[in-house]
């Protein structure tokens, strides 16, 4: 099955920029699929992980927190339909956050930042290393998404859902 990376804090605000497609050729004996500018790849052909992290940083321009996903388990989430109920807010852009790990303690869910009557971002639901849930298109989002690595006691990185779906297109 492939594997789905995320590179954490890359390309944003103009630090540790670089160049995801480039990257993606450069790691072609993995066959590697570059979906979008943020640091995420779909790995066709991995081989064996230790082999392939290596690979890989010796590609990174810099250092970075790397995140790996099987890709069976955002199919399975996606097959959940963890959204199933919700109607679509153009006011709001539905997410997935990827943990580097298991956290140690178990979240309370769900969990609104700042809070539950005026939220910015809403956490519905942790599948394993991936949780779910939608965040509001304002100023202060990003430093709320940024909590999420002391709420769940380990490093996250987020992606739109948009991106999930290109990520889900590239695996089936």
């Amino acid at each position: 099955m492939a594997l789905i990376v995320l590179l954490r804090g890359v390309n944003v605000g103009g630090h540790r920029t670089f160049r995801p497609s480039r990257l993606a050729q450069q790691l072609r004996e993995f066959d590697v699929v570059n979906v979008g500018a943020a640091g995420t790849f779909v790995v066709r052909r991995p081989g064996p992980r230790p082999q392939f992290r290596a690979a890989l940083l010796r590609k990174l321009p810099f250092q970075t927190e790397i995140v790996f996903c099987e890709g069976r388990r955002l199919l399975d989430l996606d097959s959940a339909e963890p959204f199933a109920g919700r109607a679509a807010d153009p006011s709001v852009v539905r997410f997935a956050s990827f943990l580097v790990r298991r956290p140690g303690e178990p979240l309370k869910l769900p969990l609104h930042l700042p809070d539950a009557s005026d939220w910015l971002v809403r956490v519905h639901g942790c599948d394993g290393l991936i949780a779910y849930g939608e965040y509001r298109r304002h100023m202060k989002t990003i430093g709320y998404l940024g909590r999420l690595d002391k709420a769940f006691g380990v490093p996250v990185t987020t992606r739109s859902w948009n991106t999930v779906n290109s990520v889900l297109k590239v695996l089936s």
